[in-house]
């Protein structure tokens, strides 16, 4: 359990760091709109494609980096049609084998099939294929960290989960990860 926790630091701590990105993505749509239509009726251009890139590599970063972190805070989709009317204990066996069965092997696939793009895009330094724009090999480095983190994630939630179903954890335990009051983060 003290691997767990450690885990859930990680992501808890990435986690809250991301939700900044939110905001200073729209603060650059906002700033790239207005200097768009300013820069028309002034006759320069205050746009450029960075702008552009910079507002689709932090939408990247909250979708990947969030991904762990809404893991660990329970907030993945689900579809509840069985799993709402079973026992804690039920639930648990259910997140259990989701877990094992396909969000592990699909990280361990993602990163397998991501590895070689990546590695190429570092070696040729891949940039943006428009004028001005970013680098693009430090943004695809970002995949293998995200499911790397989310297969964490998903190990300690696993852990988690048999740890409540060998009855060392209650099984209210698990339904406020987030909260102060969780002994389990």
């Amino acid at each position: 359990m003290k691997l767990s926790r450690g885990i859930d630091a990680i992501n808890e701590r990435i986690g809250r760091a991301v939700r900044w990105l939110v905001l200073a993505m729209v603060l650059i749509g906002a700033f790239n709109a207005v200097a768009r239509y300013l820069g028309r009726w002034i006759g320069l251009n205050l746009s450029s494609n960075a702008y552009l890139e910079a507002q689709w590599y932090l939408f990247s970063l909250v979708f990947l980096l969030g991904a762990a972190y809404t893991l660990k805070h329970d907030g993945h989709v689900r579809v509840d049609v069985l799993y709402g009317r079973l026992s804690k204990r039920g639930q648990a066996w259910i997140d259990l084998i989701g877990t094992v069965v396909f969000l592990m092997p699909f990280c361990v696939f993602c990163l397998w099939v991501s590895w070689p793009t990546v590695h190429n895009s570092w070696i040729v330094r891949e940039g943006s294929a428009d004028p001005g724009g970013l680098p693009r090999y430090p943004i695809k480095s970002m995949i293998l960290v995200a499911f790397v983190l989310l297969l964490a994630q998903g190990v300690a939630e696993a852990a988690r989960k048999i740890a409540l179903l060998r009855g060392e954890l209650p099984a209210v335990a698990h339904e406020h990860q987030g909260s102060d009051s969780d002994p389990t983060t």
